[in-house]
């Protein structure tokens, strides 16, 4: 089987974490940002991730998680995430994104290896979020807006040494906060961060830079 996908691309972490952690293996292969004619000539679409395997092509991510759910073992991820993670998520969204979408354009991740990426992602992005410049100009107030969430978020983690949809749907978003140089994380969340990457096999940006450095 192989996985088509972006390292930065919290969708595409959903899938990576539910290969990891069935320990079920995979071939990773990551696409340039600007890559559009790969995922339309498979899917039809311009997005990613897409597993390619004897099937054939599929997208969208959690019908992937399914489908690599039941491969094998006990299935770990047929529950919805909690309420209360649904609810985090949606609650914290902005401050989240102001705060990673703006840095995520690095090389340090595979697909923006080449100016054309990274200014396609820039493009495409600002025309969503608004300037980078600006968004960068706002880091310590998404900050400040972020931490009682942050607070919040250590009373409600998922287990760390267990797999539910609640890990699925959170430690992406958490693991895109990464690159966030700086960021102040409550003991608990940064424990389970560090723990789920280890046991998904999805880094953390802030462990990328130690191993590529």
């Amino acid at each position: 089987m192989k996985l088509h996908v972006f390292d930065h691309c919290p969708f595409c972490v959903r899938v990576r974490m539910c290969f990891g952690l069935k320990g079920i293996p995979c071939e990773l292969e990551f696409h340039l940002d600007d890559d559009e004619e790969a995922p339309i000539r498979m899917i039809g679409r311009n997005m990613l991730p897409i597993l390619e395997d004897a099937d054939g092509f599929m997208g969208e991510s959690l019908d992937i998680v399914r489908k690599v759910d039941g491969l094998s073992g006990e299935r770990l991820f047929d529950a919805p995430p909690r309420l209360e993670i649904d609810a985090w998520i949606g609650r914290w969204a902005t401050p989240i994104s102001g705060l990673a979408i703006p840095r995520t354009a690095d090389p340090i991740f595979p697909e923006f290896r080449t100016e054309a990426a990274r200014a396609y992602f820039t493009r495409n992005k600002e025309a969503q979020f608004g300037a980078f410049a600006g968004l960068l100009s706002r880091t310590d107030a998404f900050k400040a807006e972020l931490a009682p969430g942050l607070a919040e978020l250590a009373l409600i983690l998922p287990d760390a040494e267990g797999a539910t949809m609640d890990d699925i749907v959170l430690f992406p978003l958490l693991r895109s906060l990464s690159i966030v140089p700086d960021l102040p994380l409550p003991a608990k969340v940064s424990t389970y961060c560090e723990r789920m990457a280890e046991r998904s096999g999805v880094p953390l940006v802030s462990q990328l830079r130690r191993t590529t450095a």
